[in-house]
């Protein structure tokens, strides 16, 4: 399975025959973002903040993607014209010859801004485990702060890669983000994301890395475009 950070929480995963794009936000990656998005077949989100959802539609037009997201904002892409959807909710599984996306809690909100100036509600904000036929499982927090229930993801999920927000402002800090990894998590492997995009946002992992101590070798700190294998 090949990981690929394309900037803040954007991540292109490549499973069996498939990929998997989420939160395909690419104002920061720097590269061809044609190329990076090529042969899509599914785009996942983990709430309706433009920040995540991005260039959702655009992408999923033009690789005929399915997009998976929580009710309200699948409804809402497919709206402005996301060519197909599965819907999910908090909890809930959907299920590809690939990999499974279970839905679960993330600490958040989730909208965005109509051309009206109102402001669109777009369901619940949620965490995705992706759950792959390679035997790897990966828990995108999404947007969040700590909580408790991060307890019992680990102990259902299981998940060995950790795509964990550090950014503060909008998200845990790096020293809670440590905490969440150590207290709840057993990761192999470590992905910062949601930092350094926006002047406002922690600009690097040093911190990080360095309150989680031991484990802080864990962590794989990608530039943009950069890719891991595991």
């Amino acid at each position: 399975m090949k990981i690929t950070w394309l900037g803040h929480s954007a991540f292109r995963i490549e499973t069996g025959s498939s990929v998997l794009l989420i939160d395909p936000f690419l104002a920061a990656f720097n590269g061809d973002a044609a190329q990076a998005t090529r042969g899509t077949t599914h785009i996942a989100l983990t709430h309706g903040h433009d920040d995540h959802v991005g260039d959702t539609v655009s992408i999923a037009k033009a690789n005929n993607a399915t997009v998976i997201a929580v009710y309200e904002l699948a409804v809402y892409l497919q709206n402005k014209g996301a060519p197909a959807a599965e819907y999910a909710n908090t909890g809930g599984t959907i299920t590809t010859p690939d990999f499974d996306v279970t839905f679960v809690r993330a600490d958040h909100s989730s909208s965005t801004t109509g051309s009206n100036g109102d402001t669109i509600y777009l369901g619940n904000p949620c965490g995705l485990v992706v759950t792959t036929r390679e035997g790897k499982t990966i828990y995108h927090m999404g947007d969040t702060d700590i909580f408790s229930d991060m307890a019992l993801i680990a102990e259902i999920h299981k998940p060995d890669i950790g795509i964990v927000p550090i950014g503060d402002r909008f998200t845990m800090g790096p020293k809670v983000a440590a905490l969440a990894c150590t207290k709840f998590f057993d990761f192999s492997v470590i992905l910062p994301a949601h930092y350094k995009t926006f002047p406002l946002l922690v600009q690097s992992p040093d911190s990080f890395i360095e309150a989680l101590g031991p484990q802080g070798n864990k962590v794989n700190a990608l530039a943009s475009g950069e890719s891991i294998t595991v």
